[in-house]
Formats: C-alpha cells, structure tokens, sequence
C-alpha cells in the first residue's frame, strides 16, 4: 500500500470512529458531572493505563492539573503510571499484574474517581486495581475498546471506544479525555 493509500484509510477509518462517539454523548456528559461532583467533594481522579494507555493517563492528568484551554486553578488528578519506584519494586515485590491495585489501596479514597484505560479491557494489572477500587468503594470508570472485555462490567461506568483497532481506539480515548477536561474547566 503507497502512502497517500495509507493515510487515506487511516483519516476515513479515524472520522468513521470519531463519528460514533456522539453514540456517547450521553455517558461523557454523566461522567463530567461525576468528576465535577468528585472534585467538589475534595476527591481527586486517579488515571492507570498500560503502554499508550499510560500516556493517555498522564496527557489528561497534566490538562486538569495545568490547564486545558483557560487559565484556572489546578484539578486534583494523578497518574499512577508516573512513579518508577512504586511500578519497579511493587512489580518486583508482587507482580506486575498488582502495580496499580497497590496504589489504589494506598492512595485512593471513597471520594476518588479511578478511570482505568485499556483498549482490549482485559489489562490484568488494571482490572486487579478496578477489583480494589470497588472494593473499597470507589467510582470506577473504564475508557475501553473493542467489546470493553472483562472490565467493561467491573465499572459503574464504561466508555467502549466505537473500533476493535488500537490506534483508533486511543484517539477516541484522548478525545474523551479532552472533552472531559473542556466540560470540567466550564
């Protein structure tokens, strides 16, 4: 396939997923509220995500903690992807299927929001933290993928990406993200 060939499919195949998202207006306009109730009650929203997902956590942790469009005071938000001390020896001590579940237990409160990011659904490390999270009482959001996998019906809300294919699963990931971050700074 040449590069124009690629390109084209990937925009086409990127405005076909974009264009179902507004099957999620709905649920991204509860969740906003969700967060904006959570941030009102001096909860803060923890992010956790593997590879790309990782990322993801961190890019919307920095526009509620910076900014996102307008200048305003800073959000309560923590990727717990950030810490290489804690993934390395939580990792090292009890597995990396239990780097996020620790945190969770340690960090996270009954007036948190924890939002899980996993394209397939099914990241063990994720569902272990979302298995806690609930555990100890925890509004668990999933930004999810494909069918949701397993962990689309572990959270008291999931957001199933409109795609089976990673790339544009992420896209409408941080799409999501970035309308969440809009929502909340109005």
């Amino acid at each position: 396939m040449d590069a124009h060939t690629l390109i084209d499919q990937a925009l086409a195949d990127h405005l076909a997923a974009v264009a179902e998202v507004a099957e999620l207006v709905p649920q991204i306009a509860t969740l906003a509220e969700r967060l904006k109730a959570c941030l009102d009650e001096g909860g803060k929203i923890v992010l956790m995500g593997n590879g790309g997902s990782a990322a993801d956590c961190q890019h919307i942790a920095a526009e509620l903690v910076g900014r996102f469009k307008r200048e305003r005071g800073g959000l309560a938000a923590l990727a717990m992807t950030t810490d290489t001390s804690i993934l390395t020896s939580v990792g090292n001590d009890y597995g990396f299927e239990h780097v996020f579940a620790r945190q969770v237990g340690a960090l996270c409160g009954p007036n948190d929001v924890l939002i899980g990011i996993s394209t397939s659904g099914n990241s063990s490390n994720v569902v272990r933290a979302v298995e806690e999270g609930r555990r100890l009482g925890i509004y668990c959001v999933g930004l999810l993928g494909g069918s949701g996998g397993k962990l689309a019906g572990l959270c008291d809300s999931a957001l199933v990406a409109p795609s089976s294919d990673t790339p544009r699963i992420q896209e409408i990931h941080i799409l999501i993200g970035h309308i969440l971050c809009e929502l909340l700074e109005n």
